[in-house]
């Protein structure tokens, strides 16, 4: 098993937490965790190149995640944030095996959305390897209750944000297919199930109204995450300027700019070197 080698000075653990992603959509993370956990330093990794991971094998997913963490654990990260429902329930086990700094997954948030729904129905958008995946349907099972979970598995979304075209014709079709559905279901609750989704709430919204509940999971991680820290006597509480550090496997103008629109704020974009 990797350990972790600690840097510890009087205000506390200055090294960085490391963040990933197939792409962008992680940046949803990130940001909550910016915010929520303002000293810590952040290297965000989104492996564009072999974006999305919902159309991919069980085996290459898992290939993905362990080469990726292996480069953050090089640059002493802390703690790993897999910033991707599609990695964590099909990557996160395994790599908990052999690694001992705290891993931090991403997974529907099945259990507050089943107690909050009044019409005992939810929905739940997912990509595709996320709706074929054990492990998902054991955590629906796990959390359900008497709730009818209906799954919506959403190909071509993923693609469709790392292109830039949230505000294409394309992608308000597309998206009004797979929400109508759900929404034939009766169901008041919808589970954003991959951490891209969020970036489309105001188009959700424009097929669903503003009467259906969304629930995604980015401050959930965040605050599971800033308990892990804690217990581990492992936060930053130094003042100082924090460093936020971006990589993508395939780096061009187009991500660039994705990337800063995004975030909100212009930023560097480095190219990871496998």
């Amino acid at each position: 098993m990797i350990s972790d080698t600690k840097e510890m000075s009087l205000e506390g653990d200055c090294r960085p937490i490391g963040i990933f992603d197939s792409g962008v959509g992680g940046l949803s993370i990130a940001k909550a965790v910016a915010e929520q956990l303002p000293n810590e330093n952040l290297i965000y990794v989104a492996d564009t190149l072999y974006s999305p991971y919902g159309e991919k094998s069980i085996e290459f997913i898992q290939s993905r995640v362990n080469e990726i963490s292996n480069i953050l654990l090089s640059k002493s990260v802390k703690a790993l944030v897999i910033a991707c429902n599609t990695a964590t329930v099909n990557a996160i086990d395994q790599l908990r095996e052999r690694i001992s700094i705290p891993i931090i997954g991403v997974e529907p948030a099945i259990k507050p959305a089943a107690q909050q729904s009044i019409t005992k129905n939810i929905g739940i958008l997912v990509t595709q390897a996320t709706a074929e995946n054990n492990r998902f349907k054991n955590l629906i099972e796990q959390h359900r209750n008497d709730v009818q979970v209906h799954i919506q598995a959403c190909p071509g979304l993923v693609e469709l944000i790392e292109a830039n075209k949230i505000q294409s014709h394309e992608c308000y079709t597309l998206l009004t297919k797979f929400l109508e559905t759900l929404l034939t279901k009766n169901v008041d609750t919808l589970v954003l199930g991959c951490t891209h989704y969020p970036f489309l709430a105001e188009k959700i919204r424009q097929v669903v109204g503003n009467s259906m509940q969304l629930v995604e999971t980015a401050i959930p991680v965040t605050l599971q995450l800033k308990r892990k820290l804690t217990e581990q006597n492992t936060l930053n509480t130094s003042i100082s300027s924090k460093q936020c550090i971006f990589f993508s496997s395939k780096v061009n103008t187009q991500q660039q700019q994705l990337f800063n629109d995004f975030w909100q704020s212009p930023l560097i974009l480095q190219t990871l070197e496998d």
